[in-house]
């Protein structure tokens, strides 16, 4: 939202939610026009093996670099936890990132990782469901309660602001689910198109709802100066912020392991025929971990990395692949609903992975990791607050 601005960024979201539902089923009727039952298959069938090594690439590269996101958001999260303990202070092991992020990898995120079968992770995406939605209250609480005392930003509400591009690659990357839409397919007990659709439909729906809630909310509160990061915004001593980066952290070493199953898979897929021993599983599934950790330890700014995540992986997989795969392979004419709409959507994600591509390298966004907003200085908030009341009472 700070990238689109407001208006324009609940425009951007919507139409990004109507292209990821809509390229989800297409994926799966792309599956049934070609008897495959991967999306690796899918492509090799409409585009030979150049398609199929393209894709291979992207679904390693964004659960892969999704990984390394959820690893920077631990560190960032858990080390302002742990300050509010007492007796732990800025110099303590526990505040430092690198620690933490180790840790968690070892102990959490590290065995949850191991599963072999992604169904066995349900109860898991269950209990990450619930801490989200425990967030998204304490976010609506701090609107009402921090939003009037933090000062508006120059411009902040303006339709639309230079970067809306940078923002669809970043909206495409909360929305991708294709990496993993056969693997979830195949595991309902009746996979239909009918039954999946349904599914795509109340899952992005019910997605599309929390984002719009989050996205205004956050964005009402701390305008221009919201971060990559959300609750880098907060202030370090707030209790409701300490609670839901206490939440955030957990939910996202539990989403974690599914990012890692599905890059495991790519390699599994490519390398392996489909099949691993248990030892295998177990050293592929450590380098894969490894890897996206000690990438992470020199890594510091979240915004950077979902952006480049958002038009480099997402962008694709979301627009341009499931819509190439169904012109490839339908015989519907050219002037069909869907043929249309899917013409239109490779175009679009076409001019944003290129457009967002070279704005990120270009005019990468302002970072402040670590650092306390200037709101959250006693002098500042008061000054600012009688600002605000003098604007008010003017």
């Amino acid at each position: 939202m700070r990238q689109a601005g407001l208006p324009s960024g609940i425009l951007l979201l919507i139409m990004v939610a109507y292209v990821t539902d809509y390229s989800i089923i297409l994926l799966i009727k792309g599956g049934n026009l070609s008897g495959t039952s991967t999306y690796q298959s899918l492509v090799n069938k409409a585009f030979g093996i150049t398609g199929y090594v393209i894709l291979s690439i992207l679904q390693f590269l964004y659960p892969f670099i999704a990984m390394i996101s959820y690893n920077i958001i631990t560190g960032d999260i858990l080390t302002k936890v742990f300050q509010q303990i007492p007796g732990v202070g800025p110099e303590n092991i526990l505040a430092e990132r690198h620690f933490v992020i180790v840790m968690t990898t070892l102990v959490f995120t590290l065995p949850l990782s191991m599963y072999r079968n992604i169904a066995n992770l349900g109860k898991v995406s269950l209990s990450s469901l619930v801490l989200t939605l425990a967030i998204l209250v304490i976010v609506v609480v701090k609107a009402a309660t921090l939003g009037p005392s933090i000062p508006a930003s120059e411009g902040a509400w303006d339709f639309a602001q230079p970067n809306a591009i940078q923002a669809v690659g970043i909206m495409a990357f909360a929305f991708v689910s294709h990496h993993n839409t056969f693997l979830i397919y195949g595991s309902l007990e009746t996979p239909t198109i009918n039954n999946w659709s349904c599914i795509s439909h109340v899952s992005v729906l019910f997605a599309l709802i929390i984002n719009l809630i989050f996205a205004a909310c956050a964005y009402g509160t701390f305008t221009g100066y919201t971060q990559g990061d959300l609750f880098e915004n907060y202030c370090k001593n707030d209790d409701w912020a300490t609670t839901g980066r206490l939440l955030y952290g957990l939910t996202t070493i539990l989403t974690y392991p599914i990012e890692c199953f599905v890059t495991r898979e790519v390699i599994v897929n490519v390398f392996f025929n489909g099949t691993l021993s248990t030892i295998v599983h177990v050293v592929v599934t450590i380098c894969i971990v490894a890897a996206a950790m000690a990438i992470s330890l020199v890594i510091e700014c979240l915004g950077i990395v979902l952006e480049l995540n958002g038009v480099i992986g997402a962008t694709p997989l979301v627009f341009i692949i499931p819509t190439a795969c169904y012109l490839q392979l339908s015989e519907e004419s050219w002037n069909h609903w869907d043929k249309l709409q899917s013409w239109l959507i490779l175009v679009t994600g076409t001019l944003v992975m290129v457009a967002g591509l070279v704005m990120t390298v270009m005019y990468p966004q302002p970072c402040s990791h670590g650092e306390e907003m200037f709101y959250c200085t006693p002098s500042n908030s008061s000054a600012y607050n009688i600002t605000v009341n003098e604007t008010v009472n003017q």
